[in-house]
């Protein structure tokens, strides 16, 4: 218990555990070729795992694709969902008539607030 004594240690500065009888996993290293500007990064994961097909670059933030051989692999985007905007969502709900009913409703409700005999051209010039 002696040569585990905190007494005058460094508390922080010093790590009271050892590598003995640590076995590491075996490490296998993977290239990612960036599409975007050519650039190369070499990871290290554990033998057994599977490596990702794509890496984000770190360089440019593109994506790099898995180089195995000499060959960068392809990278299959068909299954990638596409985001959808507002327009989509709202598309989804209503058709196109409805949307265009709905403008107009609103658009004489705004008039009537802003009053019937102004030109809203004029308002929007300043005059």
């Amino acid at each position: 218990m002696a040569d585990r004594s905190l007494r005058g240690m460094r508390l922080g500065a010093q790590s009271l555990q050892s590598e003995e009888g640590v076995v590491f996993m075996e490490r296998a290293e993977h290239t990612y070729t960036c599409n975007t500007c050519g650039h190369d990064t070499t990871l290290v994961f554990a033998a057994d795992a599977e490596a990702p097909q794509s890496w984000e670059c770190r360089s440019c933030g593109g994506e790099a694709a898995l180089v195995v051989g000499d060959q960068a692999v392809s990278i299959d985007h068909s299954d990638d969902k596409v985001a959808r905007t507002h327009w989509d969502m709202l598309l989804e709900r209503r058709s196109r008539a409805e949307l265009e009913e709905l403008l107009e409703e609103r658009l004489a409700y705004l008039r009537a607030r802003r009053g019937a005999g102004e030109n809203p051209d004029s308002m929007l010039l300043g005059a």
